[in-house]
């Protein structure tokens, strides 16, 4: 074993396992692609500048979690905690924004956090997310709901609650801020909660100690000081939600952890994970843009964690119908046939079947041990004899029934469909 280890808090993604991971990133892309998202790739990098003005001075991510270096060149950088304000700022330097709007893009990658691991929370963990950049339309917020709702519908997940909320903005927001401030300095706080009520009273709410949450009956709630604009704004989200038939519950202590996000908030939670219960979250940020340093575009995103996605399906005991891996394995006995079966087995993958090959020259019972282990539904086998009669015998490996094939003809058999 190599004296080395991944990182506390890390994973490595190996097969068998990795193959639900890639299929989770693929059932949530699917209805991205079909609904005009392009796709955007950022560097796990940034100006550390980026985020701690788009993410917020005051949030947990900013002020304890990130990994912040600095380059031999004297930069100060952060690997990426999230994945919104890297994809605003390259679709800002690309101009994108200048091309139509709203700009409609899709992202996946590995974010990093400082963060104390537990099962589903790790410092280093995988999203997909999608954001509408630069149009303020109540259809939009509720497009991406309904895109994720159905992602997670299409994996055969059901135990899953969508929490909705909204946040207010520039307008209804202050007047709330300062009730929630004096119903905040009323309480029995620690040093660190009671300077969060200066910096975002609003990121108390979302404290999840118990000790906070008791003393929090009666708090003023956001809703009763929506001004009528939001108010009209939240009840279209809602109206289109329901003509939707997605189902989703009222939240009014939902606020997330970012400091970006104004109007509509919401959450996918799933109940089978315990305390890390959400399986991904977004909303509006129509001031983000504006905030590092672009001109106004409002916004909505979304990201859905793969780990905590793959938990859930544990959590509901769904096995996804994966595709083997191998369809057709092929058994050389003999350096001749070794030859002429190594270039049968590149001619299948030409032709679109999934073909692997026993390596290292293995006798006939590793080799089709080897074949066995693949999970590969055929086993091709061919020694001099079968070669000279210009056949190779093909193993159904369900049944263990086997019968010669001519050579010539056993890519085309292969390739039929159910083979």
């Amino acid at each position: 074993m190599s004296t080395f280890q991944a990182p506390k808090g890390t994973y490595d993604l190996i097969p068998p396992d990795s193959a639900a991971y890639l299929a989770v990133r693929e059932a949530i892309a699917a209805p991205l692609r079909r609904s005009g998202y392009g796709y955007v790739e950022t560097p796990g990098f940034e100006d550390v500048e980026l985020f701690a003005r788009g993410v917020g001075e005051s949030t947990d991510i900013v002020t304890k979690e990130m990994y912040v270096f600095e380059t031999k060149g004297g930069s100060r950088l952060a690997l990426r905690p999230e994945g919104t304000a890297s994809v605003l700022r390259a679709a800002l330097q690309a101009n994108l924004h200048k091309q139509g709007l709203p700009v409609k893009l899709w992202y996946s990658g590995s974010y990093y956090r400082y963060e104390r691991p537990q099962k589903g929370r790790y410092r280093h963990f995988s999203q997909v997310g999608a954001e509408a950049i630069g149009a303020e339309d109540p259809a939009l917020d509720a497009e991406l709901i309904i895109l994720a709702n159905d992602a997670y519908r299409s994996l055969g997940l059901s135990n899953f609650r969508i929490l909705l909320n909204s946040l207010g903005d520039k307008e209804c927001r202050p007047a709330y801020r300062a009730a929630l401030q004096d119903f905040l300095r009323g309480l029995d706080l620690d040093e660190d909660t009671r300077r969060r009520i200066d910096i975002n009273p609003l990121r108390v709410l979302d404290d999840k100690r118990p000790a906070v949450q008791a003393q929090l009956v009666g708090v003023p709630l956001l809703r009763d000081h929506l001004c009528e604009a939001c108010k009209e704004y939240h009840e279209q989200v809602r109206e289109l939600l329901n003509d939707a038939g997605v189902d989703f519950e009222d939240d009014p202590k939902l606020v997330r952890g970012l400091d970006y996000y104004t109007r509509t908030t919401f959450e996918f939670v799933h109940d089978g994970l315990g305390s890390q219960s959400a399986v991904g979250g977004g909303g509006r940020y129509d001031g983000l843009s504006e905030m590092i340093g672009g001109p106004a575009l409002p916004s909505v995103g979304w990201a859905l964690g793969v780990d905590r996605t793959v938990l859930a399906l544990e959590a509901e005991g769904i096995e996804l119908e994966l595709p083997a891996a191998t369809t057709v394995f092929a058994v050389p006995l003999g350096e001749e046939a070794r030859r002429v079966l190594f270039a049968k087995v590149s001619e299948l993958r030409r032709a679109g079947v999934a073909a692997d090959f026993a390596y290292g020259g293995k006798g006939i019972k590793a080799a089709m041990k080897a074949a066995n282990r693949s999970g590969a539904r055929f086993a091709v086998v061919a020694g001099e004899r079968d070669l000279a009669e210009g056949v190779v015998q093909l193993k159904d490996m369900r049944t263990g029934e086997q019968e010669p094939v001519a050579l010539d003809a056993i890519v085309d058999r292969l390739r039929a469909p159910g083979a």
